[in-house]
């Protein structure tokens, strides 16, 4: 029986070897793992975009015509624009694009003051709900 169990041992010690040896140099290292400078990168990139967007949003809401048409509609302003760093970064790039583009639409005379002024309301009033359901 020493045989038999000897030899069983030996026959398992040869497949380990095989298998180890086998198995590619580059997948035992951990060529998976991303190197620090590449999160930095995007760490950086994230932050960027979200600075851009907050300002876009921001100024948008500053504007003279947005402060007016807030205080029309009883909307404090002030807690509009504390309530704008809250939102998620997905939330803030949306309203930044949608800001954006009003301010093109009202520039390039494709929009009234008063469509302006509607959707500064909305703007403003999406803020505050969003914020209030986090």
């Amino acid at each position: 029986m020493k045989i038999g169990v000897s030899l069983m041992l030996q026959f398992a010690f040869i497949s380990l070897l095989s298998i180890f040896f086998a198995i590619p140099q580059g997948a035992l290292a951990q060529d998976h793992v991303v190197p620090p400078s590449d999160l930095q990168k995007d760490v950086s990139a994230v932050s960027a975009t979200r600075q851009k967007n907050l300002a876009q949003v921001e100024g948008f809401l500053s504007s003279a015509p947005a402060q007016q048409a807030m205080k029309s509609t009883h909307i404090d302003p002030e807690q509009v624009k504390n309530a704008i760093p809250q939102m998620s970064d997905d939330e803030l790039a949306q309203l930044s694009a949608r800001s954006e583009k009003a301010q093109k639409d009202f520039a390039a005379g494709r929009i009234s003051d008063r469509d302006l002024l509607i959707i500064l309301v909305g703007v403003a009033v999406l803020i505050l709900i969003i914020v209030a359901v986090h």
